[in-house]
């Protein structure tokens, strides 16, 4: 492909114009600059660990075709390189060999740039697909999951992105982050379109658009579910109000957005954005000219049987018809809401919308295990103080006889969130069992005890059981009649990552393996 296609939606600057100038023909787009090859386009990235400005040298020796920097200064040692090379090879003059070298062409953004770039390579797939990108700090994964259900159900194909995994046709792609880099992105979406797909559904994280892996085009729908304090440290945003603009970026990046009128920051997550505004949320407003609700959600009632926690509301607004679904707490209602706002574009009738709700299951989110008819287990990804809380709250109003939780933390990670956890299961569950959970390079005892600090500020009781499948058999074995059991923090995960090696461990295996010994005993 020419690279004046390539550069068709960025602004930037010739410094080199190499051989060929505009004309020049690429032959791949590279971001790892080990994968480089004669003819590519490497695209220098600044990086939290690694600056790719300062392989560029040898991404040029290789015989990169362009190279697209953000720092000016990397020209002159990338064109020394390049000569070189070039003289070594063919005896020229360095002279000579340095206008045989690569294009080099300066913006302002090499990662915008790359996300401009990988679009155009792939021939803006997201133009052949109905594209939904959701937002929030909770309940990203869930709705995807729910879209895809309720869309499927009424014959779309849909392709997803995730933080689980991606899932192209029959093909599960584990996920390395949330939102991958923008080329991988553009990547899925033709791989999408080849496969037949007709829409896309995509979590979009705020780090997503803090390093524009998801511009390059523009989202037909835009979903905010909701905000909270995360996400904030050094190597992520800098305070909540940064966190804030970069997830509202989305709503500046679609045609239609859909927000949750009840979040807290309604007012700042809809401020000054360009899209058309939608929204939904929880029963009827006192104030219906200032807190429309276009979908609102009446008459919850919870559900509640051995084995089963659920929830059923009615659709009131744009939508009237009544819901069941087989997942409990009041999140859950605002997950298959944001759904329903946004199946209803596609115009999907309420019985399929029900039907499709009613069958979900998303691995390792509130994902119930059938292993007793006296009590309830369930496995879910919270791994912080917030999702924690947020969780044991919802499940203390089932009234359990007992509200148990199962967790550890990971090593290699702040401190903090360990008392943190502690402290929350040591308030709102009746037993603790502390376990590991990915100790990476730390003793995990050493993790054990700090958990046990946040414990001490409570009257929780606890157990500390160091190996998972014994710390869950523990659980299992000492079920109370009417117990909600919570295996938390490992949810999706496949693994348990010790000493930097990821041993094999679902937590679905440890409990089938469990209930087999049980058993044979």
């Amino acid at each position: 492909m020419k690279l004046a296609t390539l550069l068709e939606d960025i602004k930037f600057e010739i410094l080199e114009d190499g051989a060929a100038g505009l004309e020049t023909e690429v032959s791949e787009i590279i971001l790892d600059s080990r994968k480089a090859q004669e003819g590519c386009l490497f695209v220098c990235i600044k990086g939290a660990v690694a600056d790719g400005h300062k392989f560029a040298p040898d991404v040029a020796a290789k015989g990169a075709a362009v190279i697209v920097v953000q720092d000016a200064s990397a020209v002159e040692t990338i064109m020394k390189g390049a000569a070189a090379t070039v003289a070594s090879d063919t005896a020229e003059t360095a002279d000579n060999a340095a206008k045989a070298g690569p294009v080099i062409i300066q913006t302002d953004d090499t990662r915008l740039a790359l996300a401009c770039i990988s679009a155009a390579w792939f021939g803006h797939p997201a133009r052949e697909l109905k594209t939904i990108g959701i937002t929030g700090t909770k309940g990203k994964t869930t709705t995807t999951y729910m879209v895809k259900s309720i869309l499927e159900n009424v014959g779309h194909k849909v392709g997803l992105i995730g933080t689980i995994e991606a899932i192209i046709g029959d093909k599960s792609i584990p996920a390395a982050n949330t939102t991958p880099e923008s080329y991988l992105v553009q990547k899925y979406f033709r791989e999408m379109v080849d496969a037949g797909c007709d829409t896309v559904v995509m979590e979009a994280s705020s780090q997503g658009f803090m390093l524009h892996r998801t511009a390059g085009f523009v989202f037909d729908y835009g979903i905010f579910t909701n905000i909270e304090p995360d996400h904030i440290g050094p190597n992520e945003h800098r305070d909540f109000d940064h966190y804030l603009e970069c997830k509202k970026m989305l709503l500046n990046q679609c045609r239609v957005g859909i927000v949750n009128r009840d979040d807290e920051h309604f007012e700042k997550i809809v401020d000054g954005v360009t899209c058309d505004l939608e929204s939904y949320g929880i029963g009827q407003s006192e104030h219906l000219d200032i807190c429309r609700r276009d979908l609102r959600a009446e008459d919850m009632e919870l559900v509640s049987r051995p084995g089963y926690l659920g929830i059923k509301y009615h659709v009131k607004g744009l939508m009237d018809f009544p819901v069941e679904i087989d997942v409990p707490g009041k999140f859950s209602v605002y997950n298959s809401m944001t759904a329903i706002a946004i199946c209803r574009h596609f115009d999907v009738d309420p019985k399929s919308i029900v039907d499709a709700l009613k069958d979900i299951k998303v691995k390792g989110r509130i994902e119930l295990i059938k292993v007793s008819d006296d009590f309830t287990l369930m496995i879910d990804y919270a791994h912080n103080a917030m999702a924690l809380e947020s969780l044991l709250t919802t499940l203390r109003e089932y009234n359990p006889h007992r509200l148990v939780t199962v967790f550890g933390c990971g090593g290699n990670r702040a401190r903090d969130r360990r008392f943190e956890m502690g402290e929350v299961s040591g308030n709102l569950a009746d037993l603790t069992i502390i376990t590991s959970d990915n100790p990476r390079n730390e003793d995990p005892q050493a993790i054990i005890d700090d958990i046990k600090t946040g414990i001490s500020k409570t009257d929780g009781k606890y157990v500390e059981i160091i190996n998972r499948k014994d710390a869950i058999k523990y659980a299992i074995e000492h079920g109370e009649p009417g117990d909600i059991i919570i295996c938390a923090g490992k949810g999706h995960e496949t693994y348990q990552e010790i000493n930097g090696v990821k041993y094999d461990m679902d937590e679905r295996v440890l409990i089938k393996e469990i209930l087999d010994e049980l058993k044979q005993n």
